[in-house]
């Protein structure tokens, strides 16, 4: 009895501290994940949001058929051992990255979710190597993203913004001269040149709305078939530099890849226009903010709207840019609206439960890494697992709280599986393979400017 007493009391010991949140770690594996098998996988996988604490929108999709845990973690040494471990399928926002070491600390991981529409914070080229499918979410916020785009263009333009600013500061504008000294700047939309880099989804959006405001549209997209140019009403550029010499504001649209790191730099921004304006809402490494901040202090651009920096979250008291006048900076919410969220959710919840019930990729709806996956993976099949009722989920379902874990259903038998947890392995069905050596990967370049940043 005494024996039983001593052992409840260690195993007490071990939940507390992992609700208290302390952080266990383990040593790197020499080995990586088996390849991706083709055929559905066993019942009852434990899927991981990494960096979020909220499954209420996702759990009604994923709950028949896998137990939803939850993170809220900034980096994979703040994820518990047992996600590492068990985890075969993960969702995700942007501020959380896994680069390869960080795919390589996941056992069992088949399947990433980008929630949202960019997934420059993965190493998609490496997942595929480690046999990881990565998906993501491009439509959910396009009117968001462009809506905020037209925004912040418009408050360049009209100078809201620093008006506000001046009337918030105890600036009287009574006088003509008075208004023109807060007004000073604006002008005119109609029959300015509106240039887009990037015309994917959220680069049409914004084209389209800028029209109707009076702007003419010309835009660079190398990856473009011919005729989208007629179809939309537009004027296509043949390079990157005939932009940015004929437009009066230029607006990015386009993923961030190694291709195009910093493509506004010191160089570029020499060939805009004198006084043009500047608006990001997709990626903030597609621009050089030291290049920036001088351009804006000599005049060279007249003015910068800015939602995604270099390094987030931004803060105007470091940086390049903290002395930079005329600038515009938003948090990453370009993506956000309450409809947006749920249905980035939702979808990516989908995707998710397409993963398990089907065939990786071939059952995934929006795969940004098949091409690679396909080269770098074998495809051996894999039978469907019979579900034995007694085990349908019983050592996923743990009391909300311990280990941060969304209850599956709020079933009141939740508890009996606690012990299981810290105890031994959670038992999903999947069998270890050992995996094949690293596969080259493609030296093909990426063409991803047809995918809007979410964010």
């Amino acid at each position: 009895m005494a024996l039983m007493d001593k052992h409840k009391q260690v195993k007490r010991q071990r939940l507390d501290r992992i609700c208290e949140g302390e952080i266990y770690t383990r040593k790197q594996s020499q080995s990586i994940r088996p390849p991706i098998l083709n055929g559905p996988m066993h019942p009852r996988p434990l899927v991981a949001l990494l960096d979020g604490r909220d499954c209420t929108v996702e759990m009604p999709i994923l709950k028949d058929v896998a137990t939803v845990a939850f993170c809220d973690a900034q980096s994979t040494q703040e994820i518990h051992e047992k996600v590492l471990n068990e985890a075969v399928a993960a969702l995700l926002y942007h501020t959380i990255t896994l680069s390869r070491d960080d795919l390589e600390k996941f056992k069992g991981l088949r399947v990433i979710v980008r929630i949202g529409s960019g997934f420059d914070n993965v190493d998609i080229k490496a997942a595929a190597e480690l046999g990881i499918a990565v998906c993501n979410v491009p439509a959910s916020s396009v009117e968001e993203t462009a809506d905020t785009s037209l925004c912040l263009i418009l408050n360049l333009y009209r100078r809201v913004t620093w008006m506000h600013q001046a009337l918030r500061e105890g600036t009287r504008a009574s006088s003509v001269e008075q208004i023109r000294e807060v007004a000073g700047g604006a002008a005119r939309i109609r029959g300015e040149t509106l240039g887009i880099i990037g015309l994917g989804r959220v680069g049409q959006a914004v084209a389209l709305r800028a029209k109707a405001f009076g702007f003419g549209v010309i835009f660079y997209d190398p990856y473009l078939p011919d005729g989208v140019e007629r179809s939309l009403g537009l004027q296509r550029m043949a390079t990157l530099q005939d932009l940015l010499i004929h437009s009066d504001c230029v607006s990015l649209h386009c993923s961030l890849n190694e291709h195009n790191h910093h493509l506004i730099n010191d160089f570029t921004i020499k060939q805009m226009r004198q006084g043009a304006f500047l608006v990001n809402t997709s990626r903030g490494g597609l621009v050089d903010e030291k290049a920036l901040a001088q351009a804006l202090k000599e005049g060279r651009i007249r003015g910068a709207a800015l939602d995604v920096h270099e390094t987030e979250p931004f803060s105007f008291s470091t940086g390049p840019l903290k002395d930079a006048p005329n600038l515009i900076c938003t948090p990453h919410t370009s993506w956000y609206s309450e409809q947006a969220s749920v249905e980035a959710r939702e979808e990516a919840a989908r995707e998710v439960r397409r993963a398990i019930t089907g065939r990786i990729p071939d059952s995934l709806k929006n795969c940004v890494n098949k091409e690679y996956l396909m080269a770098a993976s074998q495809w051996p099949s894999m039978e469907a697992a019979t579900v034995h009722p007694e085990l349908n989920g019983a050592t996923y379902r743990f009391p909300p709280g311990l280990i941060n874990v969304a209850a599956v259903g709020g079933l009141p038998g939740a508890v009996a599986g606690v012990e299981s947890l810290v105890s031994g392995t959670l038992s999903h069905g999947i069998t270890p393979v050992s995996h094949p050596p690293h596969a080259p990967s493609p030296n093909k370049a990426e063409a991803d400017r047809d995918i809007p940043s979410d964010q």
